[in-house]
């Protein structure tokens, strides 16, 4: 029999925090990219996290620019597998909902249903699935929501107003509003699209927006919520100080210092 872990629910979770007037902080990290990969995720929880993003480590990720690959290079080289990020997740009392990042060859190889029931049974709130499109996205998103794990979808700025409205309607937990055509890294100024697309998801959903991708200072991040985004995603500016070496304790003063301004502005 296997034991399931007392999961947070995503959205509601998220919706409640907004609601209150908090602006959501979305934290990322590399599952199995060193050995004090899970007190990382403890740090950022106990620093102001809303939800914690884990990526499950994959050869080939299309979205991912050189600082999450790197995480992901040393994942994979240390032996990190879907499973092992997985068993470690069910160890884990964060205090906040867990959402996995990972692209469908990890999902397909298993069948969907049984890596939905994977997330869930080690206390998975929810998913990103980057390289499903919506229009093929179907088999995964029943099976998903049969496991009562949220697909969170992603809505980029070169989506037209009728596509946005159609992947808002889908998407569960959060609607992950893409900033910029292009992959994941640090970037010194804030894309233009960054704030025109967290104007435009508000305006089509009631649905939690988070804008990600390029989010890379405090100041960035108030200056995306001062748009109408809710909250925002932080990877690569987190990630780039545990691959230099620095402690666990590192990635909860990164997100301390994202929260404190976000609660300040």
């Amino acid at each position: 029999m296997v034991d399931v872990v007392e999961r947070l629910p995503l959205e509601a979770t998220l919706r409640t925090a907004r609601d209150r007037g908090r602006k959501l902080l979305v934290p990322y990290v590399t599952g199995g990219m060193d050995e004090g990969w899970t007190d990382s995720l403890r740090a950022m929880a106990d620093a102001g996290a809303d939800a914690i993003e884990v990526g499950i480590p994959f050869s080939d990720p299309v979205m991912d620019g050189p600082t999450i690959q790197e995480t992901s290079s040393r994942a994979l080289a240390r032996g990190t597998t879907p499973a092992s990020v997985l068993t470690e997740l069910k160890s884990i009392d964060a205090g906040v909902p867990l959402v996995v990042m990972t692209y469908y060859n990890l999902v397909y190889r298993p069948g969907e249903a049984r890596f939905a029931q994977w997330l869930a049974d080690a206390g998975v709130s929810g998913a990103i699935v980057p390289d499903i499109p919506l229009e093929e996205a179907g088999t995964w998103c029943e099976a998903a929501d049969a496991a009562a794990v949220d697909t969170v979808l992603l809505a980029a700025p070169t989506a037209d107003d009728a596509r946005l409205e159609r992947i808002c309607a889908r998407s569960r937990g959060f609607v992950y509003g893409v900033s910029l055509v292009g992959i994941t890294g640090e970037r010194t100024t804030l894309a233009a699209t960054a704030t025109a697309i967290a104007r435009r998801l508000k305006a089509v959903t009631d649905t939690p927006v988070i804008i990600g991708i390029g989010i890379s200072t405090p100041a960035q991040a108030v200056e995306v919520c001062e748009a109408g985004a809710d909250g925002v995603v932080v990877a690569s500016a987190i990630m780039r100080r545990l691959l230099a070496g620095e402690p666990p304790e590192a990635a909860g003063d990164a997100v301390a210092e994202l929260r404190a301004a976000l609660d300040a502005g």
